[in-house]
């Protein structure tokens, strides 16, 4: 049985509060600037547009000081857990870090969130002595796995056969660049100067970290800004504290479900269990019950990396909510009353080489399903079920040129206590945004011929639930698609009243007409031009009675296009005119009447 534990505090000599905001401020800005480095020296889309990265200052004991606010709860999340596996590996080995070395790291058994999110660590020195670590993660668009991109890998039957794997070897060693390796880098991967290029931006930005949080101490001294950020880690805890505090003392469970591969009975239905419990300021987050870990299959999920971040940012997001307590510092004190329990060999905590590299959905499964856990706790601070995303790797070969382009197919959120549900955006961890559509056609032989959300789908309740958009894109060139995805056969949950969302589809259209539904997990497949792609996304589950929601309301819905008339009068007994006139007779007739059956239905 392995569990997941943030480190201790420690005892430092106390400082002002008017101190440590400041150094606070300061931390913040250099995260935001590494961020912004990042991005634009960036080639790819996937960082330069859909911000799919992530930049922090870590402590010499692998806690997070501060992260971007740019970057995704994926990328940032799980750099301690990089610089924790980076140590672990030099000791090992018995090597040392000095100044000027440039560590690329992406070991998922160390701490990385799966191999394509590639780390590169600087360790920054004052007066010969280690004092952090500044740490840029981005997702990389191909890592030389066994067929071209980094997502829609979802047929590795093992770690070796998911790409490189780099396992904290030095980039640059004191201040050299180390050749070999970088060689070996564009000998392997696909797109290699689109690729390199992204990581000789994550190796510049890291050293403008590291460049600042130098900068910090000299300015206020190392025992200054130690003890600020001590300070700082024990405020976020006492929140965290006493957010759990306020929970009822006790267990509490749920259960979801990831589709796997529909096509296969021995590699579907994978169940995610989830047991919370609360005792004081103390939350446990148990796994057990969790499917086995899938051998030969590559959807199996890092404990440190992957697991943990999903279960923090679902407790960070739905104890701490941003509308009620506002800015809180960012950093590892988040995460010291939380403990993680996920038997070894399973789904959330596999053993090496599993592969890992589709680890993405089963991720935001968690998420989901320690949400749902927690309704029985915090009812009003929930959401319905959540629509899962997709993820598609297109890529070909143009004058002898690979070119690769990962698109993030937005799921939807369920509706929450107050709140209609968010449409159409990357859920949960996932946090990253969409590629325009003017950059995909400049550089890319895709055209995207249809983007727009879904008709008549939203979810019933007293707060609707999100809509998944519609995708179509042609292919313009003879190239090859593959899919990481999920939401094709489990409905997203519908809360206290609240209808079940809807489910994802994904079609193929030949040449020769025919329309060929794919699963939510297909390896490589070859396309050819004047073909297409239809994408429909997951709609989030509906909250809350829908006969309890304002007859204006649904006729605005009906008027927007979520829902049809048929549609408001079925599910919410809100009887709409042929001059698309809300008819309040009817709808009071319709809405008694439904009442009434009611008590009935619920005895059945």
């Amino acid at each position: 049985m392995a569990k997941a534990t943030a480190t201790a505090r420690t005892n430092v000599a106390p400082i002002d509060p008017v101190t440590a905001n400041v150094i606070q401020g300061a931390l913040e800005n250099i995260a935001v600037e590494m961020g912004y480095k990042l991005m634009r020296m960036s080639y790819s889309s996937i960082i330069r547009e859909s911000e799919d990265f992530g930049a922090a200052i870590i402590d010499t004991q692998a806690r997070q000081l501060c992260e971007s606010k740019q970057s995704t709860p994926l990328q940032s999340g799980p750099i301690p857990g990089y610089v924790r596996g980076m140590l672990r590996l030099f000791e090992e080995r018995g090597e040392a870090i000095n100044p000027g070395d440039v560590i690329i790291h992406n070991s998922a058994y160390h701490g990385a969130s799966h191999g394509p999110d590639v780390a590169f660590i600087v360790p920054v020195f004052h007066k010969e002595q280690i004092v952090g670590y500044s740490v840029t993660t981005a997702h990389h668009l191909d890592i030389g796995a066994l067929s071209p991109g980094s997502c829609g890998i979802v047929d590795a039957m093992d770690a070796y056969a998911e790409g490189l794997q780099f396992k904290a070897l030095k980039a640059y060693d004191q201040g050299r660049r180390n050749e070999a390796l970088w060689h070996i880098l564009r000998d392997n991967i696909r797109a290699s100067d689109l690729v390199v290029g992204d990581m000789e931006a994550q190796v510049a930005a890291a050293r403008i970290g590291a460049e600042r949080y130098l900068e910090l101490i000299e300015r206020y001294g190392l025992a200054t800004v130690q003890a600020a950020s001590e300070e700082l880690m024990n405020y976020s805890e006492r929140l965290m504290r006493q957010a759990i505090e306020a929970l009822p003392d006790g267990g509490y469970a749920a259960e979801g479900f990831v589709d796997g591969f529909q096509d296969d009975p021995d590699r579907r239905d994978f169940k995610i269990a989830v047991t919370v419990t609360v005792k004081g300021s103390d939350l446990t987050v148990d796994l057990s019950g969790t499917a086995k870990q899938c051998d030969d299959r590559p959807i199996n999920m890092p404990l440190e990396g992957t697991v943990d971040c999903a279960i923090w940012l679902t407790i960070r997001s739905i104890l701490l909510d941003s509308d009620v307590y506002g800015h809180i510092p960012q950093n590892s004190g988040l995460i010291r009353p939380i403990e993680i329990v996920a038997p070894k060999g399973t789904l959330a905590n596999p053993i090496f080489p599993a592969p890992t590299i589709a680890r993405f959905v089963p991720g935001n499964i968690v998420a989901d399903t320690l949400m749902r856990a927690l309704t029985q706790a915090v009812p009003k601070q929930v959401s319905a079920g959540v629509g899962n995303l997709k993820v598609i790797a297109f890529s070909g070969i143009k004058n002898g040129q690979h070119w690769v382009h990962m698109d993030i197919h937005e799921g939807s959120y369920g509706g929450r206590y107050g709140k209609d549900a968010m449409d159409a955006v990357d859920t949960l961890y996932a946090n990253t945004r969409n590629n325009p559509i003017e950059d995909i056609e400049s550089h890319l032989p895709l055209r995207v011929s249809r983007y727009e959300l879904r008709d008549d789908a939203a979810a019933a309740g007293r707060w609707r639930g999100g809509i998944g958009s519609v995708r179509e894109v042609t292919f313009l060139e003879d190239s090859f698609i593959s899919v990481e995805g999920d939401g094709h056969k489990f409905e997203p949950w519908g809360f206290d009243g609240g209808a079940n969302g809807r489910t994802a589809s994904l079609v193929y259209h030949q040449a020769d007409g025919a329309d060929l539904d794919l699963p939510s997990m297909m390896p490589n497949r070859a396309v050819r031009a004047g073909e297409r792609l239809t994408l429909t996304g997951t709609c989030g589950g509906g909250y809350g009675d829908p006969l309890e929601r304002a007859p204006e309301e649904v006729l605005q819905d009906v008027l927007d296009g979520y829902i049809s008339a048929a549609s408001a009068h079925r599910d919410y007994g809100v009887v709409i005119g042929g001059a698309m006139a809300l008819d309040k007779a009817a709808t009071a007739k319709a809405r008694k009447a439904r009442q009434a059956k009611a008590p009935q239905n619920a005895r059945s």
